[in-house]
C-alpha cells in the first residue's frame, strides 16, 4: 500500500497571500502494514515536486484609485494588499491610459516610449491620427515590450488585453495588407474586445495556465476596464463605480481561486494605470475662446489640451496662451516643469495647458462652449495629484507579506517585473527595481 497522494495547503495558497478560502480537508490513507508505509515528509516532497514553477502575472484595473481598498467592497484586493505589497503609485505624465500601460511595460517614459497620448500626429504621417484603437507598429516600435523580451529570452508569455499588446512590434505595415504585419507578439494574445466579461478573460488566463510546462505562459498579463467606464460615467464616489470596484474585485478573486484550484503559484502584480477625478458641468474652459481656430488645431482636450498653431500663427497662439489664466496653466513643450519628463518627443504639439485639479474636483478645457459636458469623472491631471495615484499590489512567493511602501513612479514596474522574471537589468530605463528590493524575497 502507498499513501494516497496529498494536495498540500501550500498548493492552495497563492504564494502565501492571506485570502479568505479555507480548502476542503482531504483524508490521508494510511497503509495497514506500518513496515511499508511511506517514510515521513513523502507525500510532501510529491507535492512540491509536481508544483508549477511560479508565474508572473501583471493585472490592470484601468482607472482603480488606491483609496478604493477602503470603501469596503474589495474583500479580494485588500486581503492580497494585507498579505503583501502595496503602495499608492504615482503614473507617469500625462496621467492617461495608454502612455501609461506602456510604461508599465517598457520602464521608459511616454516621452522616450513614443506613446505620448491617447491621441497623437506625427510628422512622418501627415494627415493620420493616432487613437487608441491604432495598432500599425509605426506608432508603437520606439520601445520594446516585456512580452517581446521575454520571448526572445525563451519565456513564452500570453497577453489577455494589455494596450499595444496586438501589435507586432518592431514590424512595418503593408497598407495593402494591414492584417499581415511582420513582427513580435506575445505567444498567446487576444484582441480587445469590451464585449468578453471578467469571467471569460480570467477563465481564459486560467486556460493557458493549465497546458502542459512545455507551451504554459511564464508571464500573463490581464486587463480589465470597467473601474474606468463607471469613474468617468458617474465619478469616482458614486456607488455605481464602486459596483464596478466591487466586479474587479470579484475578477480578481476568481483567478486567484482558480490559481489555487490547479495548484499554480503565482506572483501576481496588480496595478493601475492612472486614478481618477470628480469633474463638474461648471468647472469648464471653453478653449476657443481663448485660441481661436483660425489660430490652432486642438489635438487632444480635457484635464490637458494640446494645440498644433496654423502656419504662421505661432506667436498669435504663444500671445494667447502663455498669460495668466485662471484655473488651467499653459506652456510651450520645451519649457514644461523637468518634473513631467515630458515635451521632447516630436509627438508633443507645440503648446500644452494644464487644468487645475484640487479638493473640489478637477476643470476641464473642452473645445467649446457647447461640448456637452456628461462624465463626472476624469483624468489626465498633473500626475502628482493625489487625485491621480494609481493602485500597486504585489502579492506571491517573491514578495514579503504586509510591507506598505511609500510612493513610487511607475517606471519601476517594468525593473520589477524583469527580476521576477529573471531577466537582465535593461539598458537606460527610466525605472529601478530600488522600491522593492526590501520586501523581495531572492
Amino acid at each position: 500500500m502507498t499513501l494516497r497522494p496529498l494536495l498540500a495547503t501550500a498548493l492552495l495558497t497563492l504564494g502565501g497571500c492571506a485570502y479568505p478560502y479555507t480548502p476542503p480537508a482531504l483524508p490521508l490513507v494510511t497503509a495497514p502494514d506500518s513496515s511499508r508505509a511511506a517514510p515521513a515528509g513523502a507525500a510532501t516532497t510529491v507535492a512540491e515536486a509536481s508544483r508549477p514553477a511560479p508565474v508572473t502575472i501583471l493585472v490592470s484595473i484601468d482607472g482603480f484609485r488606491p483609496d478604493y481598498l477602503q470603501r469596503g467592497v474589495t474583500p479580494r484586493l485588500s486581503a492580497l494588499a494585507a498579505g503583501g505589497v502595496s503602495a499608492a503609485m504615482r503614473p507617469s505624465f500625462p496621467s492617461k491610459t495608454f502612455p501609461n500601460h506602456w510604461t508599465l511595460v517598457t520602464g521608459l517614459v511616454p516621452d522616450r516610449h513614443g506613446i505620448v497620448a491617447n491621441r497623437m500626429e506625427d510628422e512622418a504621417r501627415p494627415g493620420e491620427t493616432f487613437t487608441m484603437a491604432t495598432d500599425d507598429p509605426f506608432w508603437w516600435n520606439a520601445a520594446e515590450p516585456l512580452w517581446v523580451t521575454a520571448e526572445r529570452a525563451g519565456i513564452a508569455s500570453a497577453t489577455m488585453f494589455w494596450p499595444g499588446s496586438n501589435v507586432a512590434w518592431g514590424g512595418t505595415r503593408d497598407p495593402a495588407h494591414p492584417h499581415a504585419d511582420v513582427g513580435a507578439r506575445p505567444h498567446d494574445w487576444q484582441q480587445y474586445n469590451e464585449a468578453v466579461s471578467d469571467r471569460q478573460r480570467v477563465d481564459a488566463v486560467l486556460d493557458w495556465l493549465r497546458r502542459p510546462a512545455a507551451t504554459r505562459p511564464r508571464f500573463v498579463t490581464l486587463y480589465f476596464d470597467e473601474v474606468d467606464t463607471a469613474g468617468h460615467e458617474y465619478g469616482p464616489a458614486d456607488q455605481r463605480t464602486l459596483a464596478a470596484v466591487a466586479a474587479a474585485d470579484a475578477g480578481i478573486g476568481r483567478l486567484i481561486d482558480g490559481l489555487a484550484a490547479s495548484g499554480q503559484s503565482a506572483n501576481i502584480v496588480i496595478v493601475s494605470d492612472h486614478g481618477m477625478a470628480p469633474i463638474a458641468p461648471e468647472r469648464r474652459i471653453a478653449i476657443d475662446s481663448i485660441v481661436p481656430a483660425t489660430d490652432a488645431r486642438v489635438i487632444e482636450s480635457g484635464p490637458y489640451a494640446t494645440f498644433a498653431p496654423l502656419p504662421g500663427r505661432d506667436a498669435a497662439v504663444a500671445e494667447a496662451l502663455l498669460r495668466p489664466h485662471p484655473h488651467m496653466t499653459c506652456w510651450r513643450k520645451g519649457a514644461l516643469p523637468p518634473r513631467f519628463r515630458y515635451g521632447r518627443n516630436a509627438r508633443v504639439p507645440a503648446f500644452l495647458c494644464l487644468a487645475e485639479d484640487g479638493a473640489a474636483g478637477g476643470w476641464i478645457l473642452a473645445k467649446n462652449a457647447s461640448d456637452e459636458a456628461t462624465h463626472r469623472g476624469a483624468h489626465g491631471y498633473d500626475n502628482d495629484s493625489p487625485d491621480m495615484r494609481a493602485l500597486f499590489i504585489a502579492n506571491g512567493p517573491s514578495f514579503a507579506a504586509g510591507q506598505r511602501l511609500p510612493t513610487f513612479d511607475n517606471t519601476d514596474v517594468a525593473p520589477l517585473l524583469r527580476d521576477l522574471l529573471g531577466l537582465p537589468e535593461g539598458a537606460a530605463l527610466d525605472g529601478d527595481d530600488a522600491p522593492f528590493r526590501r520586501v523581495l524575497r531572492r
